[in-house]
């Protein structure tokens, strides 16, 4: 069966959790309508010897269906994996019949139908459609895709489909009707549109690369930033009209060509000291958030002369110590439950924490809030959410365990506050996302999301510990994999990184005045140098190094999911995909030795000299079942991974997920204990429960013992590997 996904929304707990990742997803928003019958009906004209899709009943999966009529079906689904195929199309179909439509009721929303091109099924092979949203009535579905079609070779006689119908069981669907056709003429101009915009977005990627690329004459040595103050130092080079210009967080850099906020240069080395707090579009701005750039201006247009700089050096508000951690041995994924005497019993020294700013954040003072202002604007935090997470760190913080937040930021249908998913709900988010970027495209938005940051770090960052302490800060979820994880939309990658570290800059200077060892960490899947959707991780990473020395370095780290190639198969040294060589298409526990390898290399430390902090914050190895086998391979997975971990250097940390199984996590058993309904025994502790309470002490050999026959060697030796350039 081809692997779905489970995309309920966020349970702070556990994550969910994508399998064999590899989709082609359809862009939402512009080029699909969904009209209700009664309603107004884009002219569509159906020809007499239109061939309709018929769906193969046998095919069924998960679903029943039954045949109301020549076109006309009922379906209900009845597990998570509802799916069905149509019959093979009897004849070529038109190059022009490039839109998928047919009419349709549903009982609930189905947020994504997913379609696969038969008959090779595969992810690959597939597109996310637009949601079926719930009606009583018949509604008009319309899905335009001409590259699909063409790039899959789709539409020769025996050609099928495959339709998935969400992950929700109960739902009652009625389907008729299903055909492709022409374009008519408002989604010809949407396509041409949507091809412009394409366009435009591949002429700012050049840019992006262009500008990393180039020499320029000028340059901003540093940036710093005192309580009231901000001093930029630097010096241009040539004959002309230079301006030090402002760059603020919603401004795109490559495509400006015009600078509101500039200073005229006099002195070819300069030392400008100005105001830190300034009034822009009413709000109290903090210049911490710019970054600077020196302009030549020539009549009425002006090109950067210098790369942009963002601040170097912050003067802190306080004086926090350092989060040191004790051992490599940490869990992901940390909540209160009544399992928490696992953080002795297991010797865990470091966690993270699911932290969905959206989850708890007003614009108004609904009830049981906290008021926080920032940029002269109030913001409003839940009391009961922010219970939940005090619980956890000020346990935490009183077992001296390192801690690393993760910020979610909600796609805005699931914000408490929906002036806040407004706010923060980036422009270019589509529905496949779970996650979203955060909105930096406008001042308002910035201000919004700087201002939960100041929140957090403020309170999270005190001498007296009050509410616990954050010590890193993972900036949202598995980018390389962001039309899921962290949705802009599809985007070329540079437009989506260079957004990405907007981001990560605005924690990390917001952070590091509350605590000047803080550290922001970028997330990522195992996919190294063969993306699981748009970007690998590596080309990510290379880049993020590149901006870095570029605009001025700051301290960034790693979190990493070296997940299994399959994360049903706890045999991980058994990954076929996992090389090593420092081009291996994946990274996973079989050959951790190549991202080891990469943090350690000179061109890749923090100013060349400081290893980056890698953790491996999100990883884990299955049971497929209860059975004594397969608990077994789980434990073995782990032992592997954990002998190859605590050899390499590189590694800071590994946090194990799940700490518990969850039964929303898509079938999967990669907790350190049962599922907390099981039958036989709740929460029970698994085999590697106990091995990874060895690890890393005396018993550690004698526990990992028995393993080594599953993984099939005799000497724990066997495993390493060197690196192939």
């Amino acid at each position: 069966m081809t692997n779905k996904r489970n995309y309920e929304t966020f349970i702070p707990a556990f994550r969910r959790r994508i399998l064999d990742i590899a989709v082609l997803i359809f862009l939402f928003g512009i080029l699909y309508a969904c009209q209700e019958e009664e309603g107004t009906k884009p002219p569509i004209v159906i020809k007499s010897n239109t061939e309709y899709l018929k769906f193969n009943l046998a095919s069924a999966n998960q679903l029943t269906i039954s045949q109301d009529e020549k076109n006309s079906y009922s379906i209900s689904t009845t597990g998570g994996d509802p799916y069905i195929m149509t019959q093979g199309i009897s004849r070529m179909r038109h190059p022009d019949s490039v839109v998928l439509s047919f009419e349709y009721k549903s009982s609930k929303s189905i947020e994504r139908l997913q379609v696969f091109f038969g008959p090779d099924i595969a992810e690959s092979r597939s597109l996310f459609g637009p949601p079926l949203t719930a009606s009583s009535g018949w509604k008009v579905y319309s899905a335009i895709m001409p590259k699909e079609l063409d790039k899959f070779s789709w539409g020769k006689p025996g050609d099928f489909l495959r339709f998935d119908f969400g992950t929700e069981s109960g739902v009652n669907v009625g389907i008729r009707n299903i055909y492709f056709r022409k374009m008519n003429a408002q989604e010809i101009r949407a396509f041409e549109e949507e091809e412009a915009r394409i366009k435009r977005e591949e002429s700012i990627q050049r840019a992006w690369t262009e500008y990393l690329e180039a020499n320029y004459a000028s340059k901003i040595s540093e940036v710093r930033i005192d309580p009231e103050a901000v001093t930029i130092t630097g010096e241009y080079a040539g004959d002309g009209a230079f301006s030090l210009c402002e760059v603020m967080p919603a401004d795109t850099l490559v495509v400006m060509n015009s600078f509101k906020h500039k200073i005229p240069l006099d002195n070819r080395s300069f030392r400008i000291t100005l105001p830190r707090f300034v009034t822009r579009n009413g709000l109290n701005y903090d210049r911490l958030l710019s970054r600077w750039v020196i302009v030549k201006e020539s009549g009425n247009t002006a090109s950067i002369d210098s790369h942009a700089r963002y601040t170097d050096i912050i003067a802190p508000r306080q004086s926090m110590p350092p989060g040191v951690l004790k051992s490599k041995k940490g869990l992901g994924g940390f909540f209160m439950n009544s399992f928490v005497n696992d953080l002795d019993l297991l010797g865990i020294t470091s966690i993270t924490i699911n932290i969905p700013i959206t989850a708890m954040m007003y614009t108004y003072p609904a009830a049981n809030t906290i008021v926080h202002e920032y940029g002269g604007k109030k913001y409003y935090f839940s009391k009961n959410y922010l219970n939940g997470i005090d619980s956890a760190l000020k346990l935490t913080v009183s077992k001296d365990i390192v801690v690393a937040a993760i910020i979610l930021v909600q796609k805005a249908a699931e914000c408490v506050d929906p002036e806040i998913g407004r706010l923060l709900q980036h422009p270019s988010y589509t529905p496949e996302g779970i996650y979203t970027m955060p909105n930096l495209t406008t001042d308002e938005g910035v201000n919004c999301y700087a201002a939960a940051l100041d929140f957090l770090a403020s309170r999270y960052n005190r001498p007296d510990n009050a509410y616990g302490r954050i010590h890193k800060w993972i900036m949202h979820n598995e980018v390389d994999a962001g039309l899921t994880w962290t949705n802009m939309g599809r985007k070329p990658m540079m437009i989506y990184l260079e957004t990405y570290l907007r981001s990560m800059r605005i924690c990390h200077t917001i952070s590091r005045q509350y605590d000047p060892h803080s550290e922001v960490m970028g997330s990522f899947t195992h996919s190294w140098t063969e993306p699981v959707e748009l970007y690998s991780s590596k080309e990510m990473l290379t880049a993020m190094q590149q901006f870095s020395i570029r605009e001025g370095d700051f301290q960034w780290g790693v979190a990493y999911h070296p997940y299994p190639q399959d994360l049903n198969e706890p045999k991980t040294w058994n990954d076929t995909k996992a090389t090593f060589g420092i081009n291996s298409p994946l990274v996973t526990f079989k050959n951790l030795e190549v991202i080891d390898h990469w943090i350690r290399k000179t061109e890749n430390r923090y100013l060349s000299t400081h290893k980056r902090t890698l953790w491996l914050s999100e990883n884990g190895t299955n049971s497929r079942s209860y059975s004594n086998d397969d608990l077994r391979e789980q434990a073995a997975g782990f032992a592997y991974a954990w002998k190859k971990l605590s050899l390499l250097e590189g590694i800071d940390a590994i946090q194990w997920h799940n700490w518990i199984d969850n039964r929303t996590e898509f079938g999967l058993r990669i907790g350190l204990r049962r599922f907390p309904d099981d039958e036989t025994e709740p929460g029970g502790a698994k085999p590697v429960w106990y091995a990874y309470q060895a690890a890393g002490t005396e018993r550690e050999d004698e526990v990992f013992e028995p393993y080594k026959s599953i993984i099939g060697i005799q000497q724990w030796s066997e495993i390493m590997h060197n690196i192939i350039p």
